[in-house]
């Protein structure tokens, strides 16, 4: 590897991502990935899905959807390392080393965690843990076993995984701290109105909602989906607010600066939503039609996949071995001489 910056993202392998995926993940790490300035990592978090997943066929399929995602809307594996979590066993064992530094104070503050706290605290559950597995305490550090053991400088996320990175950072400067300079201090990377998208019921986009907006929809189902997005109840004619407006804020993700421009004048003079949502609907299709069209011959070849995993696998230990190795002499696990 090159001494560039070294650009790291992933997306969890729970089934075909949706738009949401699409405009806050994966095009702005596709983009990144073509700065010739930097390096790009690319993984599948097959080992992250066992939080929610239990469904061990879904978790085996899974991981070829979303690298025929990736590689349908664009990523070359040719000039990133694009690679599957479980291929490379040195992150788990990065895990627990960082498992060591890490204070439990720090993990009670995680976002997943307090949510689930929360949950059983509206439902009245005298156990106010229950339901919450050791993974889903602990995924913060797992996260940053993987971001740490390629020494990522940048990590592109969305809005609602910038606590991820943050501790992330707290948790490498705890461990340098202790026994010296290993790993580098990430920074992320968000981009400018894609951190979060609305779902079709106004919420956050995600499959617990099931409020998504799938990638790969056919053309008519793609239409009736976006048919269903919550609007207020302002008639044509009347000015729409676009900073409330599901439609807008998706819309905005995927369109240009004028084309934004010109939806936001059209919200000044009271278009009708059934004509904002065909609006939204056009620019989509004309977006997503031929990540489509490669999605569903990629995914045809689970074989030739299978095959890009483990050619960028074995790019990705070349890069963790000396890390890792690195990382072992540190804490004082090595052998006599090492």
């Amino acid at each position: 590897m090159s001494n560039k910056k070294r650009v790291l993202t992933g997306i969890t392998t729970s089934g075909v991502p949706h738009i949401g995926n699409l405009a806050g993940a994966i095009l702005p790490a596709i983009k990144t990935s073509k700065d010739t300035s930097t390096d790009s990592f690319f993984f599948l978090a097959d080992y992250h899905s066992l939080i929610k997943n239990k469904n061990p066929e879904l978790t085996y399929a899974s991981s070829f959807e979303i690298a025929a995602c990736w590689l349908a809307c664009g990523l070359d594996p040719n000039e990133v390392i694009f690679y599957r979590q479980s291929d490379i066993p040195h992150i788990m064992e990065l895990a627990w080393i960082l498992s060591c530094v890490t204070s439990k104070g720090l993990m009670n503050r995680a976002h997943a965690y307090k949510a689930a706290i929360s949950e059983n605290e509206t439902k009245e559950n005298k156990d106010l843990e229950a339901g919450i597995t050791m993974g889903l305490f602990n995924y913060p550090v797992l996260m940053s076993a993987d971001i740490l053991m390629f020494n990522a400088d940048i990590v592109p996320v969305g809005q609602d995984q910038k606590q991820h990175v943050e501790m992330t950072r707290d948790i490498a400067s705890r461990f340098n701290n202790q026994y010296g300079e290993v790993f580098t201090i990430p920074n992320v990377s968000i981009e400018e109105h894609t951190g979060i998208l609305p779902g079709i019921d106004g919420r956050k986009m995600s499959k617990s909602y099931n409020n998504v907006i799938p990638i790969f929809l056919k053309t008519d189902d793609l239409r009736k989906r976006i048919m269903k997005i919550k609007t207020d109840s302002k008639t044509p004619g009347q000015t729409k607010e676009k900073n409330e407006s599901s439609v807008f804020n998706i819309y905005r993700a995927f369109a240009s600066d004028q084309q934004t421009k010109n939806l936001a004048n059209q919200y000044k003079q009271g278009i009708a939503w059934g004509e904002a949502k065909e609006l939204l609907f056009e620019l989509l299709e004309e977006k997503i039609s031929p990540f489509r069209k490669s999605y569903q011959e990629l995914i045809k070849d689970r074989s030739g996949l299978e095959k890009v995993l483990l050619l960028g696998a074995e790019k990705a230990l070349d890069v963790s071995s000396p890390i890792i190795k690195q990382a072992r002499k540190a804490v004082g696990i090595k052998g006599l001489g090492n």
